[in-house]
């Protein structure tokens, strides 16, 4: 059996990139595929792929910035395929600048998609997924954040996009714990990979190797964990944040508490320096930003 057969997908910003990949691989897995992004044509095109391949979706091209029009994908995957199961939030976009030279309007651009973007869809189908458990139907959905390594890490000139990934890596954690009680996991990915956004940020990175070697940055090398993720078998993982580029997949080691002096009283303020650079001198080096 196919491993998607019969779940309906969401995909936010599929209309090319990773998001393309996803859909066309799990189309492939039997999944009944939403392709939402804001250009209409890419999204159509996208259809069309799976369409021809013998699969089944549908283009949308409404805002997923906003409750209103974000509801309008869902009504739109329901009419068509009765049900949604999984949510994949892919879109994204740049405003790349050094802290100082941002614009509001660059910090809010950001902002928007990235993490109104992730809250609109994953909150409409989180209340309905709820009222379904709760009227006793057997529910097994999925919501599949992005983050990046930009939000793991930090990235020079990406102050706005490094700050949204991070939130979503957070807001990750807080879905899991809050929804897995209806029989809803949430996961998020770090994937790196060929984009229209790496493109434009690092082109000689990321483009495709000429002498035929394996292609690190190709976006269908991403594309297996999102249909396992998808699919039934991966109901036991959740809260989880899973790097992936090539061949290579991750588990990102998440903030914890970690060394500690308990001074056992108030500190005096002389004390302090002393006792966190003790801590920074004993603890594991963070990783560097990326681009320092």
């Amino acid at each position: 059996m196919k491993a998607c057969n019969s779940r309906t997908v969401i995909i936010t910003g599929s209309g090319g990139g990773l998001g393309r990949a996803y859909a066309l691989a799990l189309a492939a897995e039997g999944a009944n595929v939403v392709v939402n992004d804001i250009r209409a044509d890419a999204a159509a095109a996208v259809v069309d792929e799976i369409l021809t391949q013998g699969g089944q979706a549908i283009a949308n091209s409404d805002d997923i910035t906003r409750m209103d029009t974000a509801t309008n994908i869902v009504d739109a995957a329901l009419e068509a395929f009765g049900e949604v199961h999984v949510l994949i939030n892919n879109a994204g976009v740049l405003a790349d600048r050094m802290f100082i030279s941002l614009s509001e309007a660059d910090w809010d651009k950001v902002m928007q998609v990235h993490l109104k973007g992730h809250f609109c869809l994953a909150n409409i189908l989180g209340r309905r997924w709820r009222d379904l458990a709760k009227a006793g139907q057997p529910v097994d959905a999925r919501i599949i954040n992005t983050s990046s390594g930009a939000g793991l890490q930090g990235s020079i000139g990406q102050s706005n996009y490094s700050a949204a990934k991070g939130g979503i890596a957070s807001l990750t954690l807080v879905q899991a714990a809050e929804l897995g009680r209806y029989g809803v996991t949430v996961n998020a990915l770090a994937p790196a990979a060929r984009t229209s956004m790496t493109q434009s940020a690092m082109p000689d990175v990321v483009k495709k190797p000429e002498d035929g070697s394996f292609d690190l940055w190709a976006p269908e090398n991403v594309a297996p964990l999102v249909v396992w993720l998808s699919s039934s078998e991966s109901k036991h993982i959740s809260g989880q944040i899973l790097e992936s580029q090539g061949g290579r997949i991750s588990l990102c080691d998440g903030w914890r508490t970690g060394l500690t002096v308990d001074h056992g009283k108030r500190w005096e303020i002389s004390e302090v320096g002393y006792a966190v650079d003790q801590l920074i001198g004993k603890a594991p080096a963070a990783q560097k930003v990326w681009g320092s």
